[in-house]
């Protein structure tokens, strides 16, 4: 069997996976590690092979629902071309400010914000990162100017030099300047708290209504598996998540592992289209 992957973060996440998935299924997996394009290249690849469940895709919300919007050809059809056999887990993000800001919520920061109307300034390294700011903005009425950096270190340097006030990414990427007192999270962007960061509040629970903006990994498979095939994997992996040491490892990476399958999966993935397109849209980021 092979996995492909889309490269970075999720190349590891992939290989973590595949390692207890083979074991669970009683067969080897390789980790075939596809990057360029956002993404698009090896999932242009995986679109490709026979839908006989020996080819399987580690698919993200880059590739399945941000790229349509971001790419002129992507080169496949998340729709057409896929199907979601089951969700692996969702990476949601955290907002920060540096400790010396006396802000210490979300309804601090949203109060200041409107205090000083485009004058606050955040920092987003990433499309999501972009993509949960003009959430929050849309849904809080929060009008902030996102300024755009290369990478989370430099989006962090320029919070902890004083030249932003704010920034949004990953869980992942923000664990350890807040564990060390760098940085203080202000809220996360799932829909409820997260096991990735105990103790803080969801941007949600503090108010701004209907919040939830998170990154997502789905193991998707060439369009046409047979039903029997799509049933076994599922359950397979399914199996393979439920246990601790995969569920650690998965949180180590930034992961919060999910179950879903079937029409909640594929409501999702629908939903999450729409959503980051009418994101995207909004925040006028154009296709290249």
């Amino acid at each position: 069997m092979l996995f492909r992957s889309v490269g970075q973060g999720t190349d590891i996440a992939a290989r973590y996976v595949a390692e207890e998935l083979s074991k669970v299924l009683g067969q080897p997996i390789i980790v075939d590690n596809r990057p360029g394009a956002g993404g698009n290249l090896g999932t242009q690849i995986a679109a490709r092979a026979p839908a006989d469940g020996y080819t399987l895709l580690i698919g993200t919300n880059a590739t399945h629902a941000a790229n349509t919007y971001l790419f002129v050809n992507p080169g496949f059809d998340p729709q057409a071309d896929f199907e979601a056999v089951s969700m692996v887990g969702v990476l949601p993000l955290v907002f920060v400010t540096a400790n010396t800001n006396p802000i210490s919520s979300i309804g601090d920061m949203v109060r200041a914000a409107r205090a000083k109307p485009g004058t606050l300034n955040i920092a987003v390294s990433t499309t999501t990162c972009r993509v949960a700011y003009e959430l929050f903005k849309q849904r809080g009425d929060v009008p902030m100017f996102p300024v755009d950096y290369k990478g989370s270190s430099q989006a962090l340097t320029a919070v902890l030099g004083g030249q932003v006030e704010y920034m949004v990414d990953t869980i992942a990427s923000l664990r350890s300047p807040i564990l060390n007192g760098q940085v203080k999270a202000l809220g996360v962007t799932s829909a409820q708290s997260s096991r990735l960061l105990p103790g803080v509040k969801s941007v949600a629970e503090q108010g701004v209504e209907s919040y939830e903006l998170v990154g997502w990994t789905v193991l998707y498979a060439p369009r046409g598996l047979p039903a029997e095939t799509a049933r076994i994997l599922a359950a397979a992996l399914k199996k393979t998540l439920a246990q601790k040491s995969m569920q650690d490892k998965l949180l180590e990476l930034g992961i919060e592992p999910l179950d879903k399958t079937g029409e909640p999966l594929n409501a999702f993935v629908a939903s999450e289209k729409e959503k980051w397109g009418r994101l995207i849209r909004g925040a006028g980021l154009k296709p290249g």
